[in-house]
């Protein structure tokens, strides 16, 4: 077999059998296991409350991307119009909270607005017992002001990229005929802008739409969606065949978003009109240019406040701050015959993100060079590659359990069943890092070196390797935060011995006492920091825009 075939048999080979499989394992388990049949359909389209799990999963994200996109437009506006000290590092204090696991944010939102967070407690000190309480915990408030603060950065990175290489001639020129500014934006800017908006709103879609440890823990089961009603199903119900019917359902609507992103992100590849950097940073700011870059500073800092809560509060306690809720982590006062050790989670989560890691950037190196290759099927083979992304963490570790649980693929017990689920959710990350930095690449260098006698491996190691070095170190990095953070999946597959951060942190949730969540806010911590030290390493090694969606 050529290096060439190698190339497009591996990654599709890992998809079929560790994606595609599992899916048709749903498939068949959706029309009720050995014979054909649309009973659990007939169930689920039949029962108000799973209609209502669908509907509620539809409009949801529907409105989160209406909110991340009002908040997140203006942002992008700040980066792509205006130049001010300190832009570099507010831009990428923007992507922190996107990069974070989906629990550390729900952590967020608990610590700063839950019933003993930072605001809460707040007021109490001020206004004493007679504070007035925000209550929105397990509301469908805290669910959208998640979804967009998780989001928000999605907006943010495609469209400010994008708007920065407009020119502003087309703004100066509507003005001069006399537009305001509101009319020139919806007349001119936006209709220029759509490709982005639209890219980066059904991005969103699609992460709204497949959340589940936002949901889960600051929701509630009355508002629960498609992912956390495939979760109950499987865990707790025990109806496999209509969490795979529930399933099939999620997967189809997903695969519909995708397909849409990638074509209209393949066409707004190139901007209609572009302008260096300078032509705008030099023009001149008027008063009100200032206050807006001020207000839009302002908020941001507000916006990144649960970030700085979730700290606060565990390091908090009734007697001033101390890190008595970390050194708890490490004791079993309770005697507790299931408790593990945090540096025995802590280890398994570093461990199963480091394998995970290599096995993604292997797959989403080599799908990324099959993507680039000239030919029409590079879109198709975009969106299949991609799917991963796009099937909900929930419905990948539910294929898992009903496609490997005998032989010849038998991975129940198995940290490995963990790893290759991990290596699934983290791999489009690399794909997307890798394939700006591959469809630039001068095409004359390689042809140049094969000339000259070159092999294909040494053009790789000589030519390649150096000009892919930095998106390869953002895309193993971008595998390694994932793999660290992930929680859907790894609810359904872990086992005590193999118990990661994520799932700890959820276990110590569900037991009763402040003790038990002030360790849980502990460990979120830990994991924030972990997940923010790759995160510099992503900033240090991108160039320029590039690594981002």
């Amino acid at each position: 077999m050529t290096a060439s075939r190698l190339l497009v048999v591996g990654p599709i080979s890992f998809i079929a059998v560790f994606f595609v499989y599992p899916l048709v394992a749903i498939l068949v388990k959706s029309f009720g296991g050995g014979a054909v049949g649309l009973g659990p359909f007939e169930v689920l389209l039949g029962d108000s409350y799973y209609l209502g799990r669908i509907w509620f999963t539809i409009w949801q994200a529907a409105f989160s991307t209406f909110l991340t996109l009002v908040l997140g437009l203006p942002v992008a506006y700040l980066f792509a119009r205006h130049e001010f000290p300190g832009k570099s590092l507010l831009k990428a204090l923007t992507t922190l909270p996107f990069i974070m696991p989906t629990i550390v944010v729900a952590m967020g939102f608990v610590a700063l607005l839950g019933s003993g967070g930072l605001v809460n407690t707040g007021l109490s000190g001020v206004f004493g017992d007679n504070a007035p309480q925000v209550r929105i915990a397990n509301t469908l408030t805290i669910i959208f002001l998640a979804h967009a603060f998780y989001n928000y950065s999605i907006v943010v990175r495609i469209v400010s990229a994008y708007w920065a290489n407009l020119s502003p001639q087309f703004e100066e020129s509507s003005a001069m005929l006399g537009a305001g500014r509101v009319q020139t934006f919806l007349h001119v800017t936006l209709p220029l802008l759509l490709p982005a908006v639209w890219s980066s709103a059904i991005l969103v879609y699609i992460f709204s739409f497949t959340s589940f440890g936002v949901v889960m823990i600051l929701g509630g089961s009355q508002f629960a969606t498609m992912e956390v009603a495939i979760y109950e199903l499987t865990v707790k119900l025990f109806r496999l065949d209509i969490a795979g019917a529930l399933a099939i359902v999620q997967i189809a609507f997903t695969y519909i978003f995708m397909l849409i992103y990638t074509r209209i992100q393949t066409r707004s590849a190139v901007p209609v009109t572009l302008v260096h950097r300078e032509a705008i940073s030099k023009r001149k700011r008027s008063v009100r240019d200032t206050l807006f870059v001020v207000g839009i500073i302002s908020i941001l800092l507000v916006v990144l406040s649960p970030l700085l809560a979730l700290v606060e509060r565990a390091i908090s306690t009734n007697d001033g701050y101390s890190l008595i809720h970390f050194s708890a982590l490490f004791s079993n006062d309770s005697g507790s015959y299931f408790y593990l050790s945090p540096l025995h989670v802590i280890w398994n989560s570093i461990r199963f993100a480091f394998m995970s890691m290599v096995i993604a950037m292997l797959v989403g190196t080599a799908a990324a060079y099959v993507i680039v290759r000239p030919g029409k099927r590079s879109s198709i083979l975009d969106s299949l590659f991609m799917l991963p992304l796009v099937v909900s963490a929930v419905t990948l570790g539910f294929g898992f359990l009903v496609a490997f649980n005998r032989p010849p693929v038998d991975l129940r017990g198995s940290w490995l069943i963990l790893v290759i689920a991990h290596s699934l959710v983290a791999y489009p990350f690399v794909i997307r890092t890798l394939l700006p930095v591959l469809r630039g690449m001068p095409p004359h260098l390689k042809e140049s070196a094969a000339l000259l006698g070159a092999s294909p491996f040494r053009v790789f190691i000589h030519i390649e390797l150096p000009l892919i070095a930095r998106a390869l170190v953002v895309g193993a990095t971008f595998a390694f935060a994932v793999s660290m953070g992930e929680f859907g999946a790894s609810l359904l597959l872990v086992r005590s011995e193999f118990t990661t951060i994520p799932v700890a942190i959820f276990r110590l949730l569900g037991q009763p006492g402040t003790a038990n969540l002030g360790q849980a806010l502990a460990m979120s911590t830990l994991l924030m920091a972990v997940v923010a030290l790759g995160f510099v390493v992503i900033e240090r090694f991108r160039y320029r825009d590039i690594g981002g969606f």
